[in-house]
C-alpha cells in the first residue's frame, strides 16, 4: 500500500464513522460537528482526487455556509445541551428497512448498468476546464438551456 491508498482509507473512515455518528447522536449540537467532520472529510477525498474546485466548493458552501447556519439555527431553537428522545422502535425498524432498501436498490444499478466516460466532452479537474465546459453553446455545453 501507498500512502494515497492510506489517505483514502483514513478520509473513508473520517466521512463513514462520522456520518454514522452525526445520525446516532443524541445530542444535536454534536451530530452537527460531526456533520462538519463528515463533509471534510468528502471535501478531502476531492483533494486527493485533484478536483481542487470540487473541494473549495464543498468547503465553502458545505462546510461554510450549511453546517454554521445548522448550528445558529440550533443555537436559536433548541437547549444545546439536551439530549434529544429515543426513537420508538418501529420508526427503528422503518429506517433500517428504508436503508436497506435503498442499498440494494444502489447495488443493483451499479451491477447492472455499465458507466463509461463521455470522453472528450466530460470536463476535466482543471477550473479552466470546467468554465469552458460550462460556457459552451454546443450539445455537451450548459450554457445554452440559461439562455
Amino acid at each position: 500500500m501507498h500512502t494515497g491508498q492510506i489517505m483514502f482509507y483514513l478520509l473513508s473512515a473520517l466521512v463513514l464513522v462520522s456520518g454514522l455518528l452525526s445520525v446516532i447522536s443524541r445530542k444535536i449540537f454534536r451530530s452537527a460537528i460531526f456533520l462538519l467532520f463528515s463533509l471534510t472529510g468528502i471535501a478531502g477525498i476531492y483533494f486527493q482526487m485533484q478536483y481542487e474546485f470540487l473541494a473549495a466548493v464543498q468547503i465553502i458552501v458545505y462546510v461554510g455556509g450549511i453546517v454554521v447556519l445548522i448550528i445558529f439555527s440550533i443555537f436559536l431553537t433548541q437547549q444545546t445541551g439536551s439530549v434529544l428522545p429515543a426513537a420508538a422502535f418501529n420508526r427503528k425498524l422503518f429506517a433500517v428497512l428504508a436503508s436497506a432498501l435503498g442499498f440494494g436498490f444502489m447495488i443493483f444499478q451499479l451491477n447492472n448498468h455499465v458507466f463509461t466516460s463521455s470522453g472528450k466532452n466530460s470536463p476535466g479537474p482543471e477550473v479552466a476546464e470546467i468554465g469552458r465546459q460550462m460556457l459552451n453553446v454546443n450539445e455537451s455545453g450548459y450554457a445554452l438551456p440559461l439562455k
